[in-house]
């Protein structure tokens, strides 16, 4: 099978295609004809080394995958050759980048009819991610204000939309330009703030009468989540995902105490560990993407072997939403 492999960190450059021995799936394992690969930042780490966790050399990357069940291992039960399936890879075994993966039984999702290839796989890293940002790590309740940061990005543009269909009351979104801050309102959001701007974290307060959000997505870290702080209201929660900043905040744990407020991180590998929350919580985002009440920004599909040439221009900045390889 032709896949996707670097044997050496460093730039898009080290992308090779190359031909490896189709997998065979153990007892609990089926195959996968791969038709859609999701690409991430997550991908441009591994490629550069700087992963959170060590990358092993050779090695193709990829954890989204959307395609046909090709074989299965003799105790697979809940799926057969020839079902459409989605899926996180998480086996070491596993070759995201290429035409076949092999995967785990219990990770797999059923993509529902009406709902194509390309629209499952944009859903299992960011869909997941601001699904249990916003119910299991923030216990959104209905009617509490929302704020999201980079609400252009691929959390954010779902976020922004779950939040409305969870029973936010009322949704901030940020962003650094007018263009993204129109794509966040044409997706639901009720209130637009540019964070590029000083008084930022003023515009949220005032949107809220002075009381602040009762949740708040960051992922920016440095200034941003001092800023953040200052918008949280009462009981609010504010759930950390990332640091794209790359700058770590001075933080004094002792300041919540007065107005009972919680700093939460999350991190999706730990929801992987509970396979019935992850399944149920794919079946709901897949669900509301079959009834057109959860919209998908798609930024471009590509060939396999562009895959150098996608990892270039995401870096750039110079693509929106979700980029997709087809084998």
């Amino acid at each position: 099978m032709k896949a996707i492999q670097f044997t050496t960190y460093g730039g898009p450059e080290v992308l090779k295609m190359v031909e490896l021995d189709k997998p065979n799936p153990e007892a609990n394992e089926v195959i996968i004809k791969i038709e859609a690969i999701g690409v991430n930042y997550a991908d441009t780490a591994r490629r550069e080394g700087q992963y959170v966790v060590p990358t092993p050399l050779p090695f193709v990357p990829g954890a989204e995958v959307a395609g046909i069940v090709d074989e299965v291992g003799s105790d697979v039960s809940t799926v057969k050759a020839g079902d459409r399936v989605v899926t996180l890879l998480g086996s070491k075994k596993a070759t995201g980048y290429a035409e076949y993966s092999i995967a785990d039984e219990r990770g797999l999702m059923p993509i529902p009819d009406g709902v194509s290839f390309e629209q499952a796989v944009a859903l299992p890293l960011q869909g997941l991610s601001a699904y249990h940002i916003l119910k299991t790590m923030g216990q959104l309740e209905e009617g509490d204000t929302v704020l999201v940061h980079a609400a252009a990005g691929g959390v954010g543009t779902i976020a922004v939309q779950l939040a409305k269909l969870m029973g936010a009351g009322k949704v901030i979104a940020t962003a650094s330009s007018k263009e993204k801050l129109e794509l966040a309102r044409e997706l639901g959001a009720d209130v637009l703030v540019n964070y590029t701007e000083d008084n930022w974290y003023e515009q949220v307060l005032e949107a809220t009468n002075g009381r602040g959000v009762n949740v708040a997505l960051e992922m920016a870290g440095g200034r941003v989540f001092i800023d953040t702080l200052k918008c949280l209201a009462t009981f609010g929660r504010l759930v950390v995902y990332g640091v794209a900043s790359g700058e770590q905040s001075p933080f004094n744990p002792s300041s919540l105490m007065a107005r009972n407020q919680s700093v939460i991180g999350f991190f999706l590998p730990q929801i992987m560990r509970k396979p019935r929350l992850l399944q149920s919580s794919m079946k709901e985002l897949l669900d509301y993407v079959g009834s057109g009440q959860l919209k998908l920004q798609i930024g471009g599909t590509y060939a396999l072997d562009e895959a150098a040439k996608v990892h270039q221009l995401m870096q750039g900045r110079q693509t929106t939403g979700k980029l997709i390889l087809k084998p």
